[in-house]
């Protein structure tokens, strides 16, 4: 925990951005006593500071299929939004009830890029990417119950998708996919004042 302080410390010296993952409440509470600007993302288990003055733009979506992938949808939808992006989060949204899909789709089809994260079989990434034209980061997880393997079948799943438009990042990666997302939307929007 000492290391995780020690290295916090020395990045806000030369940063105005911190974001720390994975971590727990009494890691939170160790940083907080030497940077006291510091904020904890329970759901997401991370620590993040933001002194910027930056403009967080629209156009990037956080999804996850139901309430256990959770955690790595708010991993994603914390590091988006420490990236500059402003995030629309769509949770408990997964194929076994395709009505609570398809009753966000117009706000899903204005998004610059979509995260989409899930378990047991994986099928939402390929779903969401059937129905927008924007960029696709699907994230397996690890948690749930059925035959999953760890995260594993999920994963194997998105790798095979049909649909155009879908990249994969490593299991509970929601960091990897939200640090997409976010480039994603900077480079979308970088383009529009050329």
């Amino acid at each position: 925990m000492e290391q995780v302080v020690a290295i916090a410390e020395r990045l806000a010296a030369q940063s105005d951005r911190l974001l720390i993952t994975r971590v727990e409440v009494e890691t939170y509470r160790a940083v907080k006593e030497r940077l006291s600007d510091v904020r904890y993302h329970a759901d997401a288990r991370a620590i993040t500071l933001d002194r910027s003055s930056e403009t967080r733009w629209p156009g990037v979506a956080v999804l996850c299929a139901g309430t256990s992938d959770l955690s790595v949808a708010e991993e994603a939808a914390v590091t988006a939004e420490l990236m500059g992006s402003q995030t629309d989060r769509f949770y408990d949204v997964g194929v076994a009830g395709l009505h609570r899909l398809l009753d966000k789709l117009e706000a899903l089809r204005s998004a610059r890029a979509l995260v989409v994260v899930a378990g047991m079989e994986g099928a939402l990434p390929s779903v969401v990417a059937g129905l927008v034209a924007a960029p696709v980061i699907a994230v397996p997880t690890s948690v749930g119950y059925g035959a999953s393997f760890g995260g594993l079948a999920p994963l194997l799943a998105m790798l095979n998708s049909c649909a155009a438009g879908v990249s994969v990042v490593n299991i509970d990666n929601g960091f990897g996919a939200g640090y997409m997302a976010a480039v994603i939307n900077r480079q979308s929007r970088q383009g529009l004042r050329e």
